[in-house]
């Protein structure tokens, strides 16, 4: 029998679209005072009021509007550090319905060249310290209609650039004050390519709704006691995820927000954690190791700093014990990637797992606990669903609002990610359990296939880098006659260290099960990284390949 379904009775609530011009509008409104800190190279910090960057903010808007003819769909780049001008950028462009191309200036030559012109890029807003980064490529931009430099005429450097606009000059008459138009929530708000290793980058379209819901979650997970949102350091690039959602955040619970400059030296990071009295940031395994190594070699400690947030690669658990223990912060775990906004996951143990601090650690160990609003799946390789036991591992599989339902102009590249019935792959291969802690065994590209059985790249290093002459380890794997394939352990030592072979290989021996143990252990100066700070493992199977690896 087939039933009628009832007509809906509707709610009767507005329907006020999530814009994210809404979001500098709230923050100018009820935070207006709290600042906004850009630590400047070779000069004094610049601070400022989300009611100035609200200003400011429109009056950008109206230029590229009234001055340039920049409408609804339109690209604008930004090739720029973390600063007040690149936060306007995000409200000024977006806000009106353009869409804001970050793009990463660490990439290659030919991934740059690629993303411009496949974005469709109008203008590029240039940080004045990049201007000779970016000139030899302009002449491969021939539809970049100009370039804005994020500086004020006292400040514009000497460029081959044409149409060079200096930003100050070309807000300065502006109106300070918009109605942001009632754009479609649905519509693009802002556009990064992912940097994978092989073929082009490939482009992921954030939606003002996508931002904001992801915002929203955002600010729950991070909420971790008190006051840890009084003061955020954007350490993440702006160019990388939206800096992880945070100058989206940042606005939407009044947080007061620091941008660092883009040296990050360990000295220069806790003199600004300290004297900004800083109490979250975000950032990469390799950031906080550094911090935490000078920190200790001089007697320092955090006087404000409650939580700190890791993703962009797995954070061993001898980092998160460090942070716990050592120094009484709360590590917080998290795992996503371009695709989803950033984040999916989060470290944060539910009640029963948190009654003593060695359940807390292992617990913070995994990439913590699904949000609310992503959905997950682990699938075998015949596209089974796996059970959430905690045991079985298979590839995993993520739906929600802010995850990409395909890649922008690229249907192939769409078709290898996104499944018929709506699961983005991600390419990890993951363990979930019932209560929905999340780990990351390795990339599915990267998992050690011994035998026919997996071993995990992740956890090899994680042990490894407990070892004290240790600073940075990476697992590959190579080819083997009878097993397929067999670990090699490649290695950074500490300074002032000269670790061997048998002393790696007695340290792994008993925390790892016998048959994981590498067959090889190389030493080397520096392990190659991606242009987002990620180890290169392509890299590093190509150069013990050619026998490079020395």
């Amino acid at each position: 029998m087939q039933l009628t379904r009832p007509r809906t009775l509707p709610g009767l609530m507005m329907d006020a679209p999530l814009l994210i011009g809404t979001l500098i509008d709230h923050a100018a409104a009820w935070h207006g005072d709290v600042e906004i800190v850009t630590q400047q190279i070779g000069a004094d910090p610049h601070r400022y009021g989300y009611r100035d960057a609200r200003k400011r903010s429109a009056q950008l808007a109206h230029a590229l509007h009234e001055k340039l003819g920049i409408v609804e769909g339109d690209r604008v780049a930004t090739f720029a550090w973390n600063t007040y001008r690149h936060f306007e950028a995000y409200f000024g462009v977006s806000g009106i319905g353009a869409v804001l191309h970050t793009i990463n200036p660490r990439l290659f030559a030919h991934q740059i060249e690629y993303i411009v012109n496949h974005a469709g890029d109008r203008y590029v807003m240039v940080d004045p310290h990049l201007v000779p980064l970016l000139e030899p490529h302009a002449p491969s931009f021939p539809d970049v209609e100009g370039y804005i430099i994020l500086a004020d005429e006292e400040h514009m450097p000497q460029t081959s650039l044409r149409n060079a606009i200096c930003y100050e000059t070309l807000i300065a008459d502006m109106p300070a004050d918009i109605a942001w138009p009632e754009l479609d929530e649905r519509a693009a708000s802002s556009l990064c390519y992912t940097s994978g290793t092989t073929g082009n980058p490939k482009g992921v379209m954030y939606s003002h709704r996508s931002t904001v819901l992801h915002a929203l979650c955002g600010a729950a997970d991070l909420s971790v006691g008190e006051n840890a949102l009084a003061t955020l350091l954007a350490i993440v690039p702006m160019f990388h995820a939206n800096a992880w959602g945070l100058p989206y955040l940042a606005p939407l619970v009044g947080s007061k927000l620091v941008f660092p400059d883009p040296h990050l030296d360990p000295a220069r990071l806790y003199a600004i954690m300290e004297s900004e009295r800083v109490t979250t940031s975000c950032g990469v395994p390799t950031i906080w190791f550094n911090l935490l190594a000078y920190m200790k070699k001089n007697d320092l400690r955090f006087s404000t700093m409650k939580a700190i947030a890791i993703g962009g690669s797995a954070a061993p658990p001898a980092l998160i014990e460090t942070l716990e223990r050592d120094f009484g912060v709360a590590a917080l775990h998290a795992w996503g990637m371009t695709e989803t906004s950033p984040s999916c996951t989060t470290g944060l143990p539910k009640p029963q797992h948190a009654t003593t601090i060695e359940e807390r650690i292992v617990r913070k160990t995994t990439q913590g606990r699904v949000k609310y609003g992503v959905g997950v799946s682990i699938r075998d390789d015949d596209g089974n669903a796996l059970p959430f036991d905690g045991v079985a591992q298979g590839d995993l599989f993520v739906r929600g609002p802010w995850v990409a339902s395909g890649y922008y102009e690229d249907d192939e590249a769409t078709a290898a990610a996104v499944t018929a019935d709506g699961w983005f792959r991600t390419g990890d291969i993951a363990s979930i359990d019932s209560d929905g802690y999340v780990v990351i065994r390795d990339r599915s590209k990267d998992v050690i296939k011994s035998g026919g059985e997996w071993i995990s790249s992740i956890d090899l290093e994680n042990v490894a880098i407990a070892h004290p002459a240790v600073a940075e380890a990476a697992a590959i794997g190579v080819p083997h006659p009878t097993w397929a394939e067999r670990p090699v352990l490649v290695i950074v030592p500490k300074d002032g260290t000269n670790p061997s072979k048998t002393e790696i290989v007695d340290f792994l021996t008993g925390k790892v099960a016998k048959w994981w143990l590498p067959d090889d252990v190389l030493f080397v100066r520096e392990l190659p990284h991606t242009a987002t700070g990620k180890v290169s493992k392509k890299t590093l199977r190509e150069q013990h390949a050619a026998g490079k690896l020395v």
